[in-house]
């Protein structure tokens, strides 16, 4: 009985002196460590290696394939964006990579001190429409629009008839015609006495030194037997031309033979002056080489 009793107390007193052990090897090996070492107590645990460092990650690619594959209408709200901020002045397409639209982001995004890639990122496109929705409206100015605007058209005329126009046609030449028939009837009353009087001298004389298509027309006449008779003229076209005045004037001379007459017509053209410039003579048939004289000599008629 007293045997198990004892055994009983050192079972229980084991733990303790175990613990107690325990407590002064630790406080031993915090004084001497290097006792520690050449004791029986088992060492720590080897620590663990450290684990590798990690690899630099990668920067993220801008995402531009977000806003190029956007909806159209939010393509175009883009457009009208820039448009809005004076970037942008072509159409709105929703073309976000035709030429015209990607300078046109490069600027906003040069304004902005961001890369100048000519893509927006969503980011900057939600940027871009809030800059643009701030933007106040621009108002025309009046006092440009009144500058700027065109002179009034004056009225119309009042309109005229056919034969009124007429009338008042006939009326100027009229007055044309008045005013420069005084001239003419004296440049055509010279000629007729420069005529007879080369009739009269047989051929000699200033109308034959000056028309020289004539003086043929005379010695023709002259050559067959017939006289010249009875000469009257009437003024076919007088008027202002490049080297002075200029006149036309149909001739109507009486040829005789024998007892029978006719009477033979001639246009004379000249240009006034002593002596007569430009002189020619023509048949009144030849009326295409007295219109070209006439515009040779670019006359203004006075007649017409």
């Amino acid at each position: 009985m007293r045997r198990t009793l004892v055994l009983l107390i050192l079972t229980a007193l084991a733990p303790a002196a175990a613990l107690a052990q325990s407590a002064g090897e630790v406080e031993r090996c915090f004084q001497t460590p290097g006792a520690c070492s050449n004791s029986g107590a088992a060492a720590p645990p080897p620590s663990a290696p450290a684990p590798p460092a990690a690899a630099p990650r990668a920067a993220p690619q801008p995402d531009y394939a977000t806003v190029l594959n956007s909806p159209e209408p939010d393509r175009r709200k883009l457009q009208e964006s820039l448009r809005t901020l004076d970037k942008y002045n072509g159409p709105i397409d929703g073309n976000m990579q035709s030429e015209p639209t990607m300078k046109a982001i490069g600027d906003w995004q040069k304004g902005h001190n961001a890369p100048v890639t000519g893509k927006l990122t969503p980011p900057e496109a939600v940027a871009l429409n809030n800059e643009a929705a701030r933007t106040p409206i621009k108002r025309i100015d009046p006092s440009s629009q009144a500058a700027a605007a065109p002179p009034p058209v004056p009225p119309a005329p009042p309109t005229q008839s056919n034969a009124d126009a007429l009338k008042a046609l006939q009326a100027r030449l009229a007055e044309r015609r008045k005013a420069a028939e005084p001239k003419a009837e004296a440049a055509a009353k010279s000629l007729v006495a420069d005529l007879k009087a080369y009739a009269a001298a047989d051929g000699k004389g200033a109308a034959g030194e000056q028309f020289a298509g004539f003086a043929k027309w005379y010695a023709d006449n002259k050559a067959t037997g017939r006289t010249v008779g009875e000469i009257a003229s009437v003024i076919d076209d007088y008027g202002d031309a490049k080297a002075g005045a200029a006149v036309t004037s149909e001739v109507l001379i009486e040829v005789k033979k024998d007892s029978n007459s006719q009477s033979q017509c001639l246009v004379f053209a000249w240009i006034e002056g002593s002596p007569r410039r430009n002189a020619q003579t023509f048949s009144c048939d030849d009326v295409a080489g007295v219109e070209k004289w006439k515009t040779d000599q670019a006359l203004r008629s006075a007649w017409r």
